[in-house]
């Protein structure tokens, strides 16, 4: 035996030890921050006392007003569903079967409004349709109204409308996407055997489609359903989804055991509807063939009546309210432009509902979004490792574990984080570090998603001969490993950064009031009264939509290379 291989044998053992170590770090990470608050919560809501208490789960059962919120969250999002669905169907029949200038350009610019902040979006709708709102004001201006005559605010309109906007683009691509795989030939054989206008859509397009748009709805249904930025700022007081309401009961009530009975319930309905959108989306098959033969230029002109008229309608219903946000955000009255609400962002007037300048929370925010992008990626790239091999049953477990954050609303992670971390040795109510902590709960699942794909894809035999000429495994990993999953983990620490920067739910259970962050700081100006304070809001968002809008358009360029499971 080879004296020196002897010899090494306890520094390959220790090796081997820290790098198993090193890849179970992330799941205690999971453990500590993510299932014991959840525990925490199951505690608070069945043994507040030590003992089993269902009182809270009979409050809900027996109250008319609890039962009326699951009923109303149940409904918006279904109703949110066919009215994105009615939307994103025919966009979607335009961009499968023509081709026109900037084609993949305008599908990249519809995804933009998903990837925004939900308190940005909010702030968008105010400022196009609001009482101050860039209509109303014009309406009033040119027809010496005396007061909005767009009445939209507080109402159900309006909720719904924002979600619409916020979902279109997921429902398009994912039908789209399906359908531009599709053999052409089915609906050729049905126009021979006389299948027109209706009856086309009836009996072959929207069957063909059934798959994609059933995995769509359920999709959005999910998003809508845990709706809480847009109902807790558009809807006010008067609406309250399962989301809204445990907020309410925890910060507003301190009702700890009807909040932790509605967060049990809330993660019980939304495993069971991501149990279904995964079941549906396992029944997506594609023709990878087809994508060539499908589309053509709009010959008639009907059909380029079609194309304009589907492309107006988007850019009129996606991008105005952004403009109007950042139009409004430089107009003061009838002066004209101005910046004063950028520079006033650097000062705090007495009796401010911010406890620091506006500007603090944007340094907040990027501090906090720094340090999320560390923890995340890390974290991230260890879980990538765990999962690199597909063919290990312990992945089959650990990959919907580590994808579990994204199943669990923001607020309810937030609110376990408010009742758990509350003792030592785990006593964090009041460090600034659990806003770090609950963001990267939250992005760690889309690291891993854009590294994955990269490391799976490395030839086994690249490290064997790196190995081979003498590396270690540290110059292997980062001589061979690290070039070839760079683009995967940049595109992840961008979705860190800005998922960080825009995270609204959790953070507003942990925020200290001295330390908020631009969502949060935006929140609490919306709601008070006041041309400064509704100024000083629009800025802020328009800052936070210029962050999210450089990551979406970095993220979207790396993308163009297959990087990432999106």
């Amino acid at each position: 035996m080879d004296t020196g291989v002897v010899r090494n044998r306890p520094a390959l053992i220790g090796a081997a030890w820290l790098r198993h170590g090193l890849l179970l770090v992330p799941l205690l990470f999971l453990l500590v921050f993510f299932f014991y608050p959840l525990l925490a919560v199951f505690a608070v809501s069945l043994w507040p006392d030590g003992q089993l208490d269902l009182s809270g789960f009979a409050r809900i059962v027996t109250s008319d007003y609890y039962r009326e919120t699951l009923w109303f969250t149940f409904w918006q999002a279904a109703v949110s569903t066919a009215l994105t669905l009615a939307l994103a169907l025919p966009a979607a029949y335009v961009f499968v079967r023509f081709r026109f200038p900037g084609k993949s350009l305008w599908l990249a610019l519809a995804t933009l409004p998903f990837v925004l902040p939900t308190i940005v979006v909010a702030s968008a709708f105010s400022a196009l349709v609001g009482p101050r709102g860039l209509l109303n004001t014009l309406l009033m201006s040119l027809f010496a109204l005396p007061a909005p005559p767009i009445q939209l605010d507080r109402t159900l309109a309006i909720i719904l409308i924002v979600h619409v906007f916020y979902n279109v683009a997921v429902a398009l691509r994912l039908i789209a996407g399906f359908w531009a795989h599709q053999n052409p030939r089915i609906e050729e054989a049905a126009r021979v055997l006389g299948a027109h206008g209706w009856r086309l859509w009836w009996y072959v397009r929207l069957p063909l489609l059934r798959p994609a748009i059933l995995a769509a709805a359920a999709l959005v249904f999910i998003f809508t359903f845990t709706s809480f930025g847009v109902v807790v700022v558009l809807g006010g007081p008067r609406f309250a989804t399962l989301e809204v309401e445990v907020y309410r009961q925890a910060v507003n009530l301190f009702n700890l055991p009807v909040a932790a009975a509605l967060s049990l319930v809330q993660i019980v309905l939304m495993i069971a509807m991501l149990v279904v959108y995964t079941r549906l989306q396992k029944s997506i098959r594609l023709d990878f063939s087809a994508a060539v033969t499908v589309t053509q230029p709009p010959r008639t002109l009907s059909e380029r009546l079609l194309v304009g008229a589907t492309l107006t309608v988007m850019s009129i219903f996606l991008f105005l309210p952004l403009a109007a946000l950042v139009m409004t955000s430089i107009t003061v009255g009838e002066t004209g432009l101005t910046l004063s609400y950028y520079a006033g962002l650097t000062s705090n007037p007495r009796g401010s509902v911010l406890f620091v300048p506006p500007i603090q929370a944007i340094g907040n925010s990027l501090v906090f979004a720094l340090v999320t992008t560390v923890l995340a990626v890390g974290f991230g790239l260890l879980s990538a490792y765990l999962l690199v091999n597909e063919r290990s049953r312990l992945v089959r477990w650990l990959d919907p574990l580590f994808m579990l954050p994204l199943a669990v609303s923001a607020v309810t992670l937030g609110f376990g984080f408010l009742v758990a971390l509350d003792e030592p040795p785990l006593n964090l109510r009041s460090s600034a570090l659990l806003i770090p902590l609950a963001h990267t709960l939250v992005a760690m699942p889309f690291v891993i998603r854009s590294v994955l794909p990269a490391l799976r894809s490395i030839p086994p035999n690249v490290r064997e001969a790196a190995q081979v000429l003498g590396a270690s495994p540290a110059v292997v990993w980062w001589r061979v490993d690290l070039p070839l999953i760079s683009r995967g983990v940049l595109v992840g620490a961008i979705f860190a950064f800005t998922v960080s920067m825009g995270e609204f739910g959790a953070s507003l259970f942990v925020a200290r009031p001295d330390t908020p962050t631009i969502p949060i700081a935006i929140f609490r100006l919306l709601g008070q009264p006041g041309a400064v304070n509704y100024g000083q809001a629009l800025a802020m968002s328009v800052i936070l939509l210029a962050v999210s809008a450089l990551g979406f358009l970095l993220i979207e360029r790396l993308r163009t290379y297959g990087v990432g499971e999106f």
